[in-house]
Parts: structure tokens; sequence; C-alpha cells
């Protein structure tokens, strides 16, 4: 091995990371029939002149299966928070009781799971499009060293290296959108 020339794996290895975890959190938003806090985080409400998550203007809690509490601590929300989650697009219907808003999670018929393993199979592929930049980085960075005379063996250690990387990571994804399609599709 050439002592000039030694990629940062670990920070590839990072970058891809953070394209799983993102993949993890639109995964969270995707609703499978089945109540989950996580599903109201992409929800802001306008709170106080500012877009603030909901979780930060009420307690979110899964009471059973096929409902979402939302218990507002400021009565002056209760209408702003509501309103977020209608114009969400979640297509839930809340129902108020004085400052608890409840969302029951109607089931999912077969039309809107399979429409939803599309849109699973969309953030999939934009996970899959990150790691890719990501390896085209690192494939960037070892051209960059052999016009800076790093050997052919080394240049070939280093590619093998990071298309290992990448392999991996695309197939933790494919193994991800496997699982998440599974659990949409479940009735």
């Amino acid at each position: 091995m050439s002592d000039e020339f030694m990629l940062d794996t670990d920070d590839l290895e990072r970058r891809m990371e953070g394209a799983i975890a993102s993949l993890r959190t639109e995964f969270a938003s995707l609703r499978t029939g089945r109540a989950s806090a996580s599903m109201l985080e992409p929800v802001m409400v306008d709170a106080y002149g500012a877009m603030t998550p909901i979780n930060q203007v009420g307690t979110v809690n899964v009471p059973e299966p096929r409902m979402v509490t939302i218990n507002v601590w400021d009565k002056g929300l209760v209408g702003k928070v509501e309103k977020a989650i209608r114009e969400s697009g979640l297509g839930i219907n809340p129902q108020l009781n004085g400052t608890i808003i409840m969302l029951p999670i109607p089931e999912l018929n077969e039309e809107r799971r399979r429409e939803l393993t599309k849109v699973a199979g969309t953030y999939a592929e934009n996970a899959r499009v990150a790691v890719r930049n990501v390896r085209r980085d690192g494939m960037d960075q070892i051209k960059k060293a052999k016009a800076d005379n790093l050997g052919e063996d080394d240049q070939k250690f280093w590619e093998s290296a990071v298309q290992e990387l990448t392999d991996t990571f695309i197939k933790r994804v494919d193994d991800q959108l496997e699982v998440k399609q599974e659990e949409i599709m479940q009735v």
C-alpha cells in the first residue's frame, strides 16, 4: 500500500449511514394501518409564529392499536394542531375532546396499500441514489490520487473497498424496503 494515499472510508460509511437514517425517518412517516407516534413527525404546527413539530406542542400517545392521541398543552393551539393534521395529507380525520385530539386510524384498503408500497419504493430509490453519490465521491478521490501517482494495485484495492461498502448499504436499503412493504401489505 502507498503511504501517501489513505481513503477516509469511515467518512464514506458515515455518509451512507446518513442515507439509511433518512430512509428510516421517511418509512416511519408512512401509514401502515397501525397507529404510531412517528407518523406525526413530519407534521408541523404554526405555533407562536414559528413552524413547530407536533411533539413540541403536546404529548403524543398511542393508547390502542388504531388510535393516536395528542394532549395539547396550550388550549389556544388546539385548533392549529387540528388544522395542521387535516392539511398534512395523512388522510386522518382528527376528533376534538377538550385539549385532547384523537386520531382514529382507519383500515387501509388494497388500493391505498399498493400506493404506499410504491411510495416506499420511491423513498428506497432516493436512499440508493444517495449511497451511490457517496460512492461516486469516493471513486473521484481515488481517481484524483491516481493522477497524483497512486499505484494501480492500490487503486484497485481502494475501488473494491468502496464498491464493497456500497453493496453492503444498497443491500440494507433493499432489506428495509422489503420489510416495510410486507408491513404495509399486512392486513
